[in-house]
């Protein structure tokens, strides 16, 4: 008698997990994964604020702007004066309390000698109405010890963008110099110093 060894499979039942609230332990696992990837997003996320203080200070300020140079000219009848007109462009801003003024000078005489002479108050000038502030009255004589007026702009002043001026500001100057016959023949040159200053 021969005798076949057999292998039996026995199919242990697993025990019943025990559950949580009626729900399934798988999908309490489900669920704290969610929970987790949650917690994360929300770390990453975090965003933090802050404040900071801007301070400067607006200071009064000046710009001025002219033709290099500019020539004196004669016409009509014999001796008389010569002429010519500069264009002056200026940019103010003036303080509550201050004030911007726009000067002249001879920073030097004409050259070579024997012509005519700033210092001799050959060099008069006069002032067309100013874009911003008051341009200066009346017949003003050019020398080279002290300065004249242009224009003076008063207090809580502006000229730019953003003010009620055009921009820029401008005034006419009318030069006129004597020509008298003493004057010896030749080309002459003198220097002119504007001086713009705000306060």
């Amino acid at each position: 008698m021969f005798f076949h060894p057999r292998l039996r499979i026995i199919r242990a039942k697993s025990a019943a997990l025990p559950t949580a609230f009626g729900v399934p332990p798988f999908m309490m696992l489900r669920i704290a994964a969610i929970l987790l990837l949650v917690g994360c997003s929300a770390i990453q996320a975090a965003t933090q604020t802050m404040t900071e203080n801007v301070f400067l200070t607006l200071a009064s300020a000046a710009k001025l702007s002219s033709p290099s140079t500019f020539t004196l000219t004669v016409s009509g009848a014999t001796f008389n004066n010569f002429g010519g007109s500069l264009l002056v462009n200026y940019k103010a801003r003036t303080t509550q309390v201050g004030s911007a003024t726009l000067t002249l000078k001879a920073s030097s005489d004409f050259s070579p000698a024997g012509g005519p002479s700033v210092a001799s108050g050959n060099v008069t000038y006069t002032c067309a109405s100013a874009g911003l502030g008051t341009a200066c009255s009346g017949t003003q004589t050019m020398n080279a010890a002290s300065q004249t007026s242009v224009v003076s702009v008063s207090t809580n002043a502006c000229v730019g963008t953003g003010c009620s001026s055009a921009n820029p500001a401008s005034v006419q100057l009318q030069f006129v110099l004597a020509n008298s016959p003493q004057y010896h023949t030749g080309s002459y040159s003198a220097q002119v110093l504007f001086t713009f200053s705000s306060i």
